[in-house]
């Protein structure tokens, strides 16, 4: 077994025994609740999801599948992706760029006072690339100028609010959102309703909620991006 199976083996594993920790906390007969909440909840993705995907523009399209925190390359590609079409001819517009946050990638789809709450850095396994310790904030949201260098390369800008600029399209999985954040729920004794309102009103501008990350990056190859994992 490759390293790269091992690790998609573990991460998996990871993500059953978070729900399995959950089923034991709240009993097995409560799990489904939190899904069941997903799909009748105003709170839901609206039917625009689908629509979204239709702002996919240009001849060169990519989709980096990112299921957890795996340092700046989900964003950094992303940046390398326009960067080198640029330097081959292409432009940004000539160019669709989806990012999906799922599983234990979507803690950088919020703002930074949640990931102080709700201890993000601890919940996703999330570090923060200054300190190298559990991140309490969001730090590819406004990143100073500067924060990211590549060797090589030099500075680049990989904070979310400027590959936007860029036209990266980002989603976000809400049946992860509605899992976690019933976990978080559960850890800090408050309502899994108040919890998860409280994160899509953290949601940062322009992330699209989507049913789920994994509908997320069928729809992406659907219209016509290449995959890429970026986890």
């Amino acid at each position: 077994m490759s390293k790269r199976d091992l690790n998609f083996t573990t991460h998996r594993r990871g993500f059953l025994g978070t729900i399995a920790a959950t089923a034991a906390a709240l009993g097995i007969g409560s799990l489904a609740a939190p899904f069941k909440a997903a799909a009748e909840s105003s709170l839901s993705p609206s039917n625009d999801a689908d629509a979204w995907f239709n702002k996919v523009k240009g001849k060169h399209r990519i989709m980096y599948d990112t299921p957890r925190p795996n340092g700046v390359f989900p964003f950094a590609w992303a940046r390398v992706f326009l960067m080198t079409n640029a330097a081959t001819g292409s432009s940004e517009k000539d160019c669709g760029v989806v990012v999906i946050l799922r599983h234990e990638a979507i803690g950088y789809a919020f703002h930074d006072n949640l990931w102080d709450k709700y201890k993000f850095g601890e919940l996703f396994k999330a570090d923060d690339p200054a300190t190298s310790k559990p991140s309490m904030r969001n730090p590819f949201w406004k990143p100073k100028a500067g924060d990211f260098k590549v060797p090589g390369i030099g500075n680049v800008a990989i904070g979310i609010n400027e590959l936007q600029e860029s036209g990266v399209m980002f989603g976000v999985c809400d049946v992860a959102m509605t899992v976690y954040s019933n976990v978080a729920a559960g850890g800090m004794k408050m309502s899994a309703a108040d919890v998860k309102k409280d994160w899509m009103n953290g949601l940062l501008p322009g992330i699209q909620v989507l049913p789920s990350g994994v509908w997320g990056v069928g729809r992406a190859q659907e219209h016509g991006c290449h995959y890429c994992y970026a986890g």
